[in-house]
């Protein structure tokens, strides 16, 4: 039972085209399951997750596959589902054993049609979820719109946790909100981690969106508003 309590199902899922299965090849990579990452369409044969030779010839995913990685104390199984409409029936089928799940959303096309069927069916099973804005770097990027539509569209209480540096061909980084640095991922792959200190500025920016975080989240958690009602400060640990 030990061991089960440090396991976790953990599904992505998104509409197709969203670059779903490029991040689940770079989480492969960043947590050292594998040593090289693959291109959806590669010449070496495509990604690690798209086994079939019609998923390699197509580059989609057309059934769920299964991997693990480990990170930290936790044993993480991940599950890459299909994005296409015609496939929406394997994802129903992968909702069921999932602990949580990554809903990607791509930062131009923002939320689908299969972003909504893929939330409406996570609702059904009650599989908390985070949502995840790739596809930063592209032209047309728009972050707050997307997040705008997972509250028009999908009916959710959206709270960044990060807000990006920039956007399409000016994408540098991010700022973690919960932690208030700037982050930045260099490396011929984006490996390296790189945390310093918010920039001048971005200060007032990154200030007012973390207070927003913070009045929203504490909607939702006692012992944040008790603290935040007596304006002390504002531990890590609290917002995790």
């Amino acid at each position: 039972m030990e061991k089960l309590a440090n396991v976790r199902n953990i599904g992505i899922s998104a509409h197709i085209d969203s670059g779903k299965t490029t991040l689940t090849e770079r989480i492969l990579f960043y947590a050292g399951r594998i040593h090289r990452i693959q291109e959806v369409k590669g010449k070496d044969g495509g990604a690690t997750m798209d086994f079939m030779e019609l998923e390699k010839e197509r580059g989609i995913t057309i059934t769920s596959a299964a991997t693990n990685v480990s990170w930290e104390d936790l044993e993480i199984n991940i599950i890459d589902t299909p994005g296409h409409v015609d496939f929406t029936i394997e994802v129903e089928r992968s909702l069921r054993v999932l602990d949580g799940a990554v809903l990607v959303l791509c930062a131009v096309g923002g939320v689908q049609s299969q972003s909504l069927t893929v939330d409406r069916q996570m609702k059904r099973y009650r599989v908390p979820r985070i949502a995840f804005i790739n596809k930063m770097d592209r032209t047309g990027a728009d972050p707050a719109r997307v997040v705008s539509e997972l509250e028009t569209k999908l009916g959710h209480v959206a709270v960044p946790l990060q807000i990006p540096i920039g956007g399409g061909d000016y994408f540098e980084g991010l700022i973690d909100l919960i932690d208030m640095q700037k982050v930045v991922f260099s490396g011929d792959s984006g490996e390296r981690v790189e945390r310093s200190e918010i920039p001048e500025e971005l200060a007032d920016e990154a200030q007012r969106a973390r207070s927003g975080m913070l009045d929203t989240l504490s909607l939702y958690d006692d012992e944040l508003m008790e603290v935040m009602l007596e304006e002390g400060p504002i531990d890590a640990s609290l917002i995790h």
